[in-house]
């Protein structure tokens, strides 16, 4: 009751303008609506907030970056493989116009590849820049440039880089997938965004030893996205070319990184195929393709994301199981931002798409409701918000003030933003899917 008192309280606090804090402008006057409802609240004070925050997040063109682009914000100022897919579909999400800055997204990443198909996953006004060694972006390339397309942009605009999205995919074919599986891995946990995941390793005498639950569902997406615009410009032979790769790679996946006595997916050591017996957010990557028959898939949720003494906390759902001896809730960023415990609103955001696909409504539409207040709580007391939380307290954790420039806290935005989805499924049932059927 009191916690329901509070929020109500802070919200109204909120409504008014952010008057407390001079980093947050005025929401616009059409967010402002009297204290009602507590839902309506919270929605109108979120919208509120990332109305202003959001531009915090887009940059005009500038330098080596030839469109506009999209940054974390805050802490972060270069332009981010999979941030920058996230942030996209958001904004995409919210307004049809908005999602040009998906396409720029992809226009920036896909022209910035060299005669490989080699282009990181970090760039900057001065150029591409290569982190812990020459790591190629994330598999997100080709789902950013068919979800714009189909989210308002058309797929028109790819005709001029489509055989640079080919290529990409080639680069990493060529650079980490492992015939002997059919499989692909990560370099280093780093690549991964989950930059001390357990499941994997940042040890450089060890690299590209682990097949990854995350990164091949990640590409598994890539030759469906590639498969779905080869169908709309009329190229049969792509269409069923990526087809193909997707059948092969979604086999090889249930072959060896699904674990029937376990009940889960694990990724998997090269060497000798053995599981890394880690539940970590990277083993639910999966479920968000719906490769697991409804049973299997409902049974590893039930088992792991919504048990208590494993991802199930208090506010969200925890990056890695609270049974591993390496969960902490430590605010962490540099040399990695830590993926042993905290909230991670993305890893949340993936979650909800399994939930919903393994049709656990209630506990799906719970999230935002749950994620939200914690948000608000941050924006309302700081003036923006931290890359991730304490699973148990709602704390915010990193970028603390002493970890960031001058000893100021400048926040992050990104991908949080993912939160008004949440939220907006739990009150309307509309839900940011991302689905990629075939």
């Amino acid at each position: 009751m009191k916690r329901t008192v509070f929020l109500l309280c802070f919200l109204m606090f909120l409504l008014a303008g952010f008057q407390g804090n001079s980093q947050v402008n005025r929401p616009p006057t059409a967010m402002i609506q009297a204290p009602g409802n507590p839902d309506d609240d919270m929605l109108n004070g979120l919208k509120g907030a990332f109305d202003t925050l959001k531009f915090r997040s887009i940059r005009p063109a500038e330098g080596y970056i030839k469109y506009d682009y999209l940054i974390p914000a805050g802490f972060y100022k270069q332009m981010w493989d999979w941030d920058g897919f996230f942030i996209g579909c958001f904004l995409a999400s919210q307004d049809e116009s908005d999602s040009k800055y998906l396409k720029y997204w992809v226009l920036n990443f896909v022209n910035s590849a060299d005669q490989e198909g080699y282009v990181p996953g970090c760039i900057t006004t001065k150029g591409p820049r290569p982190i812990f060694g020459k790591f190629a972006m994330k598999p997100f390339l080709s789902q950013g440039a068919y979800f714009a397309s189909v989210m308002g942009q058309g797929f028109g605009w790819i005709k001029p880089v489509y055989d640079g999205l080919k290529k990409v995919l080639e680069y990493r074919e060529k650079t980490q997938f492992d015939p002997k599986y059919g499989l692909f891995f990560w370099d280093l946990a780093i690549q991964s965004g989950a930059d001390n995941n357990p499941a994997l390793s940042n040890d450089s005498t060890d690299r590209g030893a682990i097949l990854a639950a995350d990164l091949n569902t990640f590409q598994l997406r890539e030759y469906i996205s590639m498969m779905k615009i080869a169908e709309k410009l009329k190229k049969p032979e792509d269409v069923k070319f990526y087809k193909d790769k997707s059948d092969s790679l979604q086999n090889a996946m249930m072959r060896y990184l699904w674990f029937e006595s376990d009940q889960s997916f694990f990724n998997i050591r090269r060497s000798d195929g053995k599981p890394v017996k880690c539940i970590s957010y990277s083993n639910f990557v999966p479920l968000i393709q719906k490769i697991l028959p409804q049973e299997k898939g409902a049974a590893m949720i039930q088992k792991y994301l919504l048990a208590k003494e494993h991802m199930n906390a208090n506010f969200g759902f925890r990056s890695l199981s609270l049974k591993d001896p390496n969960y902490n809730n430590k605010a962490i960023i540099i040399p990695y931002s830590n993926w042993q415990g905290p909230i991670w609103i993305n890893a949340n955001f993936l979650y909800s798409i399994a939930l919903k696909n393994y049709h656990f409504n209630k506990e799906a539409s719970s999230l935002g409701r749950i994620i939200a207040p914690m948000l608000l709580a941050d924006i309302q007391q700081n003036g923006s918000m931290h890359e991730n939380y304490n699973a148990d307290t709602g704390e915010p954790l990193a970028p603390t003030a002493e970890q960031s420039l001058n000893g100021i806290f400048t926040g992050f935005v990104g991908w949080n933003m993912l939160a008004l989805n949440l939220l907006e499924g739990s009150m309307f049932d509309q839900w940011l899917m991302l689905s990629l059927e075939y």
